[in-house]
């Protein structure tokens, strides 16, 4: 990266890339898929639609279902109907699919073609109130309903539901003799007036289905009703060229009895980013501006989602060679290379010593270290000093300051300071030492003793509430925020009611009593205690989030989910760490936020968490292995230079990131360049603001700077943007100031005889890693003329480069 200009507040973009090379041939296909990959048609009432998907040699694809010529070997068991085939009679044949030279073939069973199966309340209507917004949170989904009728947030009650449906008001919101007069059905196609609108029209598939079920008298489905087990959505991802290019998908849900169901027409279609790409109710997909889109589809407790990515429209790319380390480069450019984007080139030795000292120890380096790395002629220099850097205790003190903030180590009425001293140092010793992550959350989740005597089980001093604790170790130790199940199945991801209170089973049982100290509380497994579901009162099983059932008769509940949750049983677990990671030394996840893992928040290159995860687990979590993989990755040591290319790109890694400086190590580079120490309580003078183990001790500008309070584990209670407040303090406050006449550094180098030039380029490489640049000397060089206030003008310099942009960044 090119130098910031003395006090420069913007970053200077990069050189333009090679985009825009015209590719050398037209692009062909190269494969032909066809989704789903089979055709199962149970009973009158089913039905599949398919889509035939191209792909081209230049990666675009292309929804080819209205040119593919599609031949049924046996017509007589099944039609069709544009894309769609409905039952004839039962049997087994085969759909040929053909386009430009390529075909596939389909099999497809048909069976109980001539049974009409009963219409069902769950299985028919309730997905109806999903897909028409009925039972959300704006409407009837509302706690209290609205206009004087609820249904349960997005259908995790039905029964409730059909019970307020059939039961409440008679006469009024179901009219048995004519079902087309029944309130709920005149409201939903406009015919009265209605809060939410027209939900769709009189001869729309979904009308039909609620008029065919109150003609039906409403019947109560049976006990043994299939349930919904599953849905997938094809295709699984594509490559749009362009504005207005079309795509569309099918939703496929399976039963508990085996059976499968095109439910295209009944699901919810989403997009989370309708800017480069939208989803039309019918699933049809249209491109919009560049970018990626992940369209999801919603139905019973399943939401599931594909990426699709949409480029410029006859865009012409020739990829760049770009050099790899390791895997991380692999699949970072392999990403890259279906956005077509290139990558920003390697930062300047300058950048890369400042980025990695700030990212691994939290400090600068000092000119020593400045000089003999620059001075270096090794090749491997840069790995070296990652394997030095990970070696000293600084790393350590950063990582559990991280740490601590995840566990919110906080003293409190509940628990004391040495408490929360002790807790800290256990986690500095166990990071220090490197112990495998796994042991070390285990040694966390099963803690058993006194707050004093085993620190671990302070985590569940912290946090006293069964609910709440089960929701801080999905987030803290699987990134997941579990929270909007408390109340009713999570909107945007899979989990259910039922499914948050068998997690929070294992934690049930938590006993606590007080210690011979009075400040210390001894926590052990209780042997009773149960959680039970807020609807109809049911006891809750323990039952892994994510995994099955647990054997837990006779054992302590929580070791055995630390067993199963800190082991590769959980995948979840080496993903929310490694993610963790990542967003470290990028200042964004591969998922962001980092402990906000759900469907319908998917990672920005999938592949390459899953491979970081997969090696975390295989080397037994080593995390500081899994630090200098990251570190060693031409990645990471990209510049922040755009190119026309990724100009606009922020979760791709196409280039690192400006990242302001976490509020600790700000305090703690501004203590080490000038030449100052702090005193914070508890600990000695000239401790480290990273050292500071309760986040209840703070200080004016640590608050400024956006400490976490460490009250609760989420991520966003760390501030990292920059505020107006922190400018105004730096400018105004007597930080600077205070530490620049404190330290006495310009006075010392003065009397020194330490001519001015030298003390420029000194303060420049000890604040900014970097010597001033031409222009920036044949500014400052009068101020420093002989005849002037050489000690105050050097000072006033001093104070310009701390209040920079460059120097509270890291870049």
């Amino acid at each position: 990266m090119r130098p910031f200009p003395f006090l420069s507040m913007v970053v200077l973009a990069g050189s333009l890339s090679a985009s825009g090379v015209a590719m050398a041939q037209q692009a062909t296909l190269t494969d032909l898929q066809v989704y789903p990959p089979n055709i199962n048609l149970t009973t009158n009432r089913d039905r599949q639609l398919i889509v035939v998907q191209a792909t081209y040699s230049d990666g675009l694809t292309r929804d080819v279902s209205p040119q593919a010529v599609c031949t049924l070997a046996n017509p007589a068991l099944a039609r069709q109907d544009g894309r769609t085939y409905y039952p004839l009679a039962n049997g087994q044949t085969e759909l040929k699919v053909e386009f430009e030279g390529k075909s596939l073939v389909v099999p497809v069973k048909v069976e109980r073609a001539a049974e009409s199966r009963p219409i069902s309340f769950k299985l028919d209507v309730e997905p109806v109130f999903m897909k028409a917004g009925c039972n959300t949170g704006s409407c009837h989904g509302a706690a209290r309903g609205k206009d004087g009728f609820r249904l349960s947030l997005f259908g995790y009650d039905p029964d409730g539901d059909y019970l307020r449906i059939t039961r409440e008001q008679p006469g009024r919101r179901i009219d048995l003799a004519v079902p087309e007069a029944s309130l709920f059905i005149e409201k939903s196609i406009g015919t009265v007036p209605h809060t939410g609108g027209k939900r769709f029209e009189a001869d729309s598939e979904l009308n039909k289905t609620l008029v065919e079920w109150i003609a039906a008298a409403c019947p109560q489905d049976a006990k043994d009703v299939a349930t919904c087990t599953g849905l997938v959505l094809y295709p699984p991802g594509g490559v749009l060229d362009g504005e207005g290019s079309t795509q569309q998908v099918t939703a496929r849900a399976t039963y508990s009895d085996g059976t499968d169901r095109d439910v295209t027409s009944l699901a919810l279609f989403l997009s989370n980013n309708d800017t480069s790409a939208t989803i039309s109710p019918e699933g049809v997909i249209t491109g919009g501006s560049r970018g990626e889109a992940f369209v999801m589809a919603r139905f019973s407790t399943y939401t599931v989602g594909s990426p699709f990515v949409v480029l410029p429209k006859g865009l012409q790319w020739q990829e760049q060679p770009s050099p790899q380390r390791n895997y991380v480069d692999e699949l970072v450019l392999a990403k890259l290379k279906k956005l077509r984007m290139d990558p920003a080139p390697r930062c300047s030795d300058e950048v890369f010593v400042r980025r990695v000292f700030i990212d691994l120890v939290g400090q600068l380096p000092t000119e020593e270290e400045y000089s003999q790395f620059l001075a270096s002629p090794d090749a491997d220099k840069r790995d070296k000093l990652i394997d030095a850097l990970l070696e000293r205790k600084e790393f350590t003190e950063v990582w559990v300051s991280k740490w601590a903030e995840w566990l919110m180590m906080r003293s409190s009425n509940q628990v004391s300071a040495k408490s929360i001293h002790l807790y800290y140092n256990w986690l500095a010793d166990q990071i220090g030492q490197n112990v495998p992550l796994d042991q070390m959350v285990r040694s966390i989740l099963g803690a058993n003793g006194g707050t004093f005597k085993n620190p671990p089980t302070n985590f569940y001093q912290l946090e006293r509430d069964t609910l709440k604790v089960s929701e801080n170790v999905a987030q803290v130790f699987m990134g997941m925020r579990t929270q909007c199940a408390q109340c009713h199945n999570h909107p945007f991801d899979r989990w259910t009611q039922d499914d948050y209170y068998n997690f929070a089973a294992f934690f049930a049982q938590i006993g606590r009593k007080q210690g011979e100290d009075y400040r210390e509380i001894i926590v052990f497994n209780g042997g009773g205690g149960e959680v039970k579901h807020p609807v109809g009162g049911r006891v809750m099983a323990p039952v892994f989030l994510g995994g099955g059932p647990a054997d837990v008769a006779g054992k302590d509940r929580r070791q055995v989910l630390a067993d199963w949750l800190a082991s590769p049983k959980n995948p979840y677990f080496a993903q929310n760490f490694t993610n963790r990671v990542w967003h470290h030394f990028f200042n964004i996840g591969i998922v962001e936020p980092v402990d906000d893992v759900r469907i319908s928040n998917p990672a920005s290159n999938e592949p390459l968490l899953l491979e970081l995860a997969r090696r975390f687990t295989e080397s037994k979590y080593d995390f500081k292995g899994l630090v200098r993989d990251i570190c060693r990755s031409e990645a990471y040591q990209r510049s922040t230079d755009t190119n026309p290319s990724n100009e606009l790109d922020e979760r791709n890694f196409a280039r690192q990131t400006l990242r302001r400086i976490k509020a600790e190590s700000v305090l703690d580079i501004l203590s080490q360049v000038t030449g100052t120490k702090d005193k914070f309580p508890g600990l000695p003078l000239g401790a480290r603001a990273v050292q500071i183990a309760d986040g209840g001790t703070s200080t004016y500008f640590l608050t400024t700077f956006g400490r976490a309070t460490r009250e609760t584990p989420c991520s966003c209670e760390v501030k990292m943007e920059p505020t107006l407040s922190q400018a105004l303090h730096l400018l105004n406050g007597d930080t600077s100031n205070n530490k620049i006449q404190q330290g006495g550094l310009i006075a010392q180098w003065l009397k020194d005889k330490v001519p001015p030039e030298e003390i420029l380029d000194r303060l420049y490489v000890r604040c900014l890693s970097r010597k001033p640049l031409p222009e920036e000397l044949a500014a400052l060089k009068p101020l420093i003329a002989e005849g002037n206030d050489q000690r105050k003008s050097l000072e006033d310099i001093f104070w310009a480069v701390l209040n920079s942009r460059e120097f509270l960044f890291n870049h």
